[in-house]
């Protein structure tokens, strides 16, 4: 089984650097074996080749998300691919569903896709997070590694249920 957490955003925009941070805090966290953590910032071209080489089973995401509820609030989403980019791609500005678009428009699959984003309060130019995004950064990644170990704990009961099936 092998995950990759991806921290996305841009740190020049207050709020938006929040999946940036999260990983900077994950940086010395006891992570299962095959959970590869990487900061992507802004490179959503990057991130969309590096999902279509098909290394990884699951993919977490971790990114500012608006979903109209109070700065700081958490949300665990499963984002799909919608439509086909079209030919230009502003590479500065993908959304997860751009990036898993361009994916498909690549060939590729990107097995299972989480998002864990925070809502922001503030994206304005900067380099802080505002004071409750800032305080969801530890409680993020925290539930990244809880969601880690849930996709690598249902992958070994899967495979040790297919082994009983077959005996």
């Amino acid at each position: 089984m092998r995950i990759l957490v991806a921290g996305v955003g841009n740190v020049f925009l207050g709020d938006d650097g929040f999946g940036v941070a999260v990983i900077r805090h994950l940086a010395g966290a006891d992570l299962p074996g095959g959970v590869e953590v990487r900061d992507f910032g802004i490179r959503g071209v990057h991130l969309a080749y590096e999902l279509t080489g098909g290394r990884y089973d699951t993919t977490i995401l971790v990114d500012a998300v608006s979903r109209d509820g109070p700065p700081g609030t958490l949300y665990v989403l499963e984002p799909s691919a919608g439509g086909t980019p079209g030919s230009f791609v502003d590479a500065h500005s993908m959304t997860p569903e751009s990036v898993l678009s361009l994916v498909g428009t690549l060939g590729g699959g990107a097995g299972r896709v989480l998002l864990v984003g925070c809502q922001p309060a503030d994206t304005s130019p900067g380099m802080e997070l505002s004071p409750p995004v800032a305080d969801a950064v530890g409680v993020a990644a925290d539930l990244v590694t809880e969601l880690a170990g849930q996709q690598i704990t249902t992958a070994v009961a899967a495979v040790g249920h297919e082994e009983e099936r077959t005996c």
